[in-house]
C-alpha cells in the first residue's frame, strides 16, 4: 500500500482522466500512490492512507454523486482530521458550488486541503490535466 490514494467516481470518464493525472503528479514527485474507483475501496481502508486525493464530478443540483461517492465520503469524513487532502472533479453546468461546499465540509472536519478544489469544465483539456498533475505534486509534498 502506498502512502497516498487517489479515489474517484466518474460517470463519463472526465473525472477518471483527472484522477490519472493527479496520480501521475503524485508518483512524479516521489510518492507511493494507489488509484481506486470509489467502489473498489472501503472508507476504512482509505482512512489508512496518509494522503488522499478525492475526485467526484458535479451531479444534479451541484452535489456529489449520491449513490456511491456521497455515502463513501460521509463514512470517510470522520477520519480526515489533520490529513492532507486534494479535491478535484469535472462539471458541465453551474459555477462550482459543489466543490466549494465539499471543500468547506473537509475543512469543517479538520482536513488540510493542499489547494483549492480543482474543477474542469466537461472533458479536461491539456491545461486542466497539467493542473491535476500539479495538484498531485502538491499533495505529495504536503
Amino acid at each position: 500500500m502506498g502512502n497516498a490514494a487517489v479515489i474517484y467516481w466518474s460517470g463519463t470518464g472526465n473525472t477518471e482522466k483527472m484522477a490519472n493525472a493527479v496520480l501521475e503528479g503524485l508518483k512524479g514527485a516521489g510518492a507511493e500512490a494507489d488509484l481506486f474507483e470509489v467502489g473498489a475501496i472501503s472508507a476504512a481502508d482509505a482512512a489508512a492512507y496518509g494522503r488522499l486525493a478525492l475526485g467526484c464530478p458535479s451531479m444534479g443540483d451541484e452535489v456529489l454523486e449520491e449513490d456511491s461517492f456521497e455515502p463513501f465520503y460521509t463514512e470517510l469524513e470522520g477520519s480526515i482530521s489533520g490529513k492532507p487532502i486534494a479535491l478535484f472533479g469535472s462539471y458541465g453546468w453551474g459555477d462550482g458550488a459543489w466543490m466549494r461546499d465539499w471543500s468547506e465540509r473537509c475543512k469543517g472536519k479538520g482536513a488540510n486541503l493542499v489547494a483549492d478544489g480543482l474543477i474542469a469544465n466537461e472533458e479536461p483539456d491539456d491545461g486542466a490535466l497539467a493542473e491535476c498533475k500539479a495538484l498531485g505534486e502538491a499533495l505529495a509534498k504536503a
